[in-house]
């Protein structure tokens, strides 16, 4: 058995119903049907289209889970997971299709079913990789995260989208300013004036001094 070296602040996170617990975990005790129903809660739940579904085949070219799991433990645990209700089944032309008994899931399944939606037109779908959060983008690029920022990251965080982040920081990280107020500034100026890359170490070099003076520039000061 391998060592689990625990769980991290940098990694995101899967919601699980509480009806999992409450009804579903005491149920089931098979555990390829356990093991499929977490993985389809997990990839269904990550997906960032509208019709969020897979087919038996994408399930099954994922190295990292298949190997804990045989392709006839894979049918098994999807037939009994399918029994349960805890998801559900369309067959198509195109072939077999799984979503999770949510009210989305619900209302996709129907569409399909309906021939509302066909699964071509359905963008591919891979397992998600991990997405480093706003601290652990800090950590990487900027240094080591000051306790009394971390509530400025969080706003920022739920502000801007991940990608602005990201690439702000990596703004910072070429001009050899490493410090939040720098990465902020060029948030800002992206927000308030659009994404003009020729202006953004300009905008961002006037703007930081402005934030120089918030209740987090004792320690920005000091990155």
């Amino acid at each position: 058995m391998t060592a689990f070296n625990g769980f991290t602040d940098s990694e995101s996170f899967t919601p699980v119903p509480d009806s999992f617990f409450h009804e579903l975990l005491t149920g089931i005790d098979n555990l390829a049907e356990l093991k499929v129903t977490l993985y389809l809660l997990w990839r269904i739940t990550h997906m960032e289209n509208q019709f969020r579904c897979l087919c038996r085949s994408e399930i099954a070219e994922d190295g990292s889970f298949m190997s804990g799991i045989s392709a006839e433990e894979l049918d098994s645990g999807l037939e009994k997971a399918v029994s349960r209700g805890s998801l559900l089944r369309v067959e198509t032309p195109e072939g077999g299709f799984y979503f999770l008994n949510s009210p989305r899931g619900r209302a996709n399944a129907e569409a399909m079913s309906k021939g509302d939606w066909r699964a071509s037109a359905r963008p591919a779908s891979a397992p998600p990789g991990e997405s480093p959060n706003i601290f652990k983008l800090y950590e990487q690029n900027i240094g080591p995260l000051a306790p009394l920022l971390a509530d400025a990251l969080k706003a920022a965080e739920a502000e801007y989208p991940p990608e602005w982040i990201k690439e702000a920081m990596e703004e910072a990280v070429r001009r050899n300013k490493r410090n939040w107020k720098y990465v902020e500034a060029i948030l800002r100026g992206w927000k308030e004036g659009g994404r003009n890359e020729g202006k953004n170490g300009q905008d961002a070099d006037k703007d930081s001094e402005r934030y120089s003076k918030s209740a987090f520039s004792e320690y920005i000061e000091h990155e």
